[in-house]
């Protein structure tokens, strides 16, 4: 698996712009062509398919994946095997956009993954960045990058939560502070007055997840006596704290 596409995949845009410094919209042609490559890229995942790989992936591609890490072809090649019993998958690429500059070629465009792990349904999207040269008139991928699109993800049911305890305004400056509110059994919270609500989806108690593209978590945290005092968003590995204001009865 690839955290989840397929456990390990990929990407990198290397930028390598051979040529015309203005890209045009590639022809049709070249579309399809850079679409099939990478087509039969992912379909040999499941399979353990060393195969399209070994001839498409350029000698010195850089590859980095959603996580990060970086890659190159023999690290690619040795991670290859087939997927074990109980696991399977597929991507679909949908609305891609080719651009070419000279012998270079960059494809934009979504992974559609489709994964089953022992009868679960998983579904991921990966927006892609793979950047393709023209060597000996064949096109190599030099460069692949994705990241995950975020999506919402399912509902949990969380027992004992008491919206009351969450609700007032928390700060991380004199002038910034976040709002957090109960409507109808719903918790959200807004940055700035008039803002969109960021509703609440609980994970358990004292923690949740931003409905908003970042889906951070959320995290209340409890003074000596019980009471939430300090709000925690943990986003990109790192945590904003947020002081409770104390209530108006003190």
């Amino acid at each position: 698996m690839r955290g989840t596409r397929y456990g390990w995949m990929f990407g990198l845009m290397l930028a390598c712009t051979h040529g015309a410094a203005q890209a045009a919209p590639a022809p049709d042609a070249l579309r399809n062509q850079l679409l099939q490559i990478t087509q039969q890229l992912v379909d040999a995942i499941p399979r353990g398919d060393r195969g399209p790989w070994q001839r498409w992936l350029a000698d010195d591609a850089v590859l980095v994946d959603e996580f990060g890490r970086i890659t190159h072809k023999a690290d690619t090649m040795a991670s290859l095997h087939p997927f074990p019993a109980g696991f399977s998958g597929s991507i679909e690429l949908r609305d891609a956009h080719v651009r070419q500059y000279g012998d270079s070629a960059v494809m934009q465009v979504e992974e559609y993954e489709r994964e089953t792990v022992f009868g679960q349904q998983l579904v991921v999207r990966y927006e892609s960045l793979l950047t393709f040269v023209r060597q000996a008139d064949t096109w190599k991928l030099v460069g692949y990058e994705d990241v995950t699109l975020p999506t919402a993800p399912p509902d949990l049911h969380v027992v004992g939560l008491t919206s009351s305890d969450y609700t007032g305004t928390y700060r991380y400056a004199p002038r910034r502070a976040w709002t957090v509110v109960d409507q109808h059994g719903v918790l959200s919270y807004t940055t700035h007055a008039g803002d969109t609500a960021n509703v609440l989806q609980p994970v358990a108690k004292d923690v949740f997840m931003g409905s908003d593209d970042e889906r951070n978590l959320i995290i209340f945290r409890r003074d000596a006596h019980g009471r939430v005092d300090t709000l925690i968003e943990r986003r990109k590995f790192n945590d904003l704290r947020l002081t409770r204001d104390p209530s108006p009865t003190g």
